[in-house]
């Protein structure tokens, strides 16, 4: 009753952790194809067309420079990345911690490890999807300037987290509603084709079109961090506080959810489906 820990255990337990983690993180990345680097090229190439069809539909509006004063195709990419990154990590996020999923039946396996996992892998690809274009629209086209770099990071991680905290309310629900759960996520994703604000500049809009978006933590998100890439922009209708407090608030339900779901799903429930 009285004995001390084993910290040697414990240190041990944690490094077996790690490892699954490791290995769940690789599993992920070459989840979309066979080879890694390909998995990696085809994400890039994902960012790359998103990019250009944002690019072509603003050159047949007739609008060929940016709203706000700096490089007009920066401003696209800005809203991009931050947009791809959060739909991606919900996305990952929702289908990576099924409590019945084969990779659940091995017991250094959990469900924490597999958000963990699938969250990781997604920053990770997305980071060097967003290295990659940067890079060379910056080396062959044209240099370009981020005012803020560290702060511009810090929303890209800041709509990654949301996207962890959207995803674990997706990934409590499924094992509920699976079909009306994964109608909601996809019809989630294609609402903030729109709803995250990519497109706009939210100091030129009115009052009444912001207050259509300003619900919307991402529509906050991508307006503050062009405030960090633009050194001739500073956001004043939306801030970083409001997205910070509803990642929290969700992550809490969705932890909640995911519990009380563990505790009482069943294969069994899956039977007639």
């Amino acid at each position: 009753m009285f004995r001390a820990p084993d910290t040697k255990s414990n240190t041990r337990t944690i490094f077996a952790m790690a490892e699954v983690t490791y290995h769940s993180i690789v599993r992920n990345l070459r989840s979309s194809h066979r080879n890694a680097v390909v998995g990696m090229v085809l994400t890039t190439l994902q960012s790359l067309v998103m990019v250009g069809v944002f690019l072509l539909m603003f050159t047949l509006l007739g609008v060929r420079t940016a709203p706000i004063r700096g490089d007009f195709l920066l401003f696209i990419m800005s809203g991009i990345f931050m947009y791809m990154t959060h739909i991606k990590t919900v996305a990952a996020v929702a289908g990576g911690g099924n409590p019945l999923g084969p990779m659940m039946l091995h017991t250094p396996m959990n469900t924490l490890i597999s958000i963990v996992a699938s969250a990781l892998s997604t920053l990770y690809q997305q980071i060097f999807a967003m290295t990659v274009i940067l890079s060379f629209y910056h080396i062959v086209i044209t240099p370009i300037s981020i005012h803020e770099p560290i702060g511009a990071l810090g929303m890209l991680l800041l709509a990654w987290f949301f996207g962890i905290a959207v995803g674990m309310v997706f990934l409590a629900l499924n094992p509920w509603i699976p079909d009306f759960a994964g109608l909601l996520r996809n019809l989630y994703i294609r609402m903030n084709m729109i709803a995250s604000g990519k497109m706009f500049v939210v100091n030129t809009l009115p009052a009444t079109t912001v207050a259509l978006f300003d619900w919307n933590p991402l529509f906050h998100i991508i307006d503050q961090s062009r405030g960090h890439v633009f050194l001739h922009y500073n956001p004043h209708v939306t801030s970083v506080t409001y997205p910070i407090y509803v990642s929290l608030a969700l992550i809490m339900i969705g932890l909640m959810g995911e519990f009380y779901t563990r505790k009482s799903v069943s294969i069994s429930w899956f039977a007639a489906r």
